[in-house]
């Protein structure tokens, strides 16, 4: 039995993207778990290390929602776990990253880069250009036709 390589690539659809996603992911939570976070747990954490003034809760989960379009409950939990860890404190109204929290994230940014690399390695930058613009359309279309869901949910 002889196999061929198919001379053309398959069309991207939302199969395709989201076991690209599940597969990136995977690779991620396999660093991630070596540390006892979870991947939500990890997204919380950065939400707070890049705000640009110190977050309260209700900001953080929303920013948490803007990337995962989670469960507010799932992304408060998410903080709670980081708070018994220590690795975010809060400080009046706002929940700051600890130094182990900011450590954290630079171990597993640290120990996810090589992985990452191997991953995205040799893919033309013409492609990866063109990957970009159909996931930013994708991305931004997808939040529009949540958003009106959500819209009509609440009537």
């Amino acid at each position: 039995m002889t196999t061929t390589t198919p001379t053309t690539a398959p069309a991207a659809d939302a199969r395709m993207l989201g076991l690209a996603h599940y597969a990136a992911r995977g690779v991620l939570e396999h660093v991630l778990g070596r540390h006892g976070v979870t991947f939500l747990q990890q997204i919380a954490l950065r939400a707070a290390v890049t705000a640009d003034t110190p977050p309260t809760p209700d900001e953080l989960v929303a920013r948490i929602r803007a990337s995962v379009k989670g469960d507010p409950a799932d992304a408060r939990a998410a903080l709670d776990t980081l708070r018994a860890k220590a690795l975010l404190v809060a400080d009046g109204p706002h929940l700051l990253p600890t130094d182990a929290g900011r450590d954290l994230l630079a171990t597993v940014a640290a120990e996810a880069a090589p992985l990452s690399a191997r991953v995205w390695s040799d893919i033309p930058a013409d492609d990866l250009a063109a990957a970009g613009r159909v996931l930013a359309l994708v991305t931004e279309r997808a939040d529009r036709e949540l958003a009106a869901l959500e819209r009509a949910t609440e009537k």
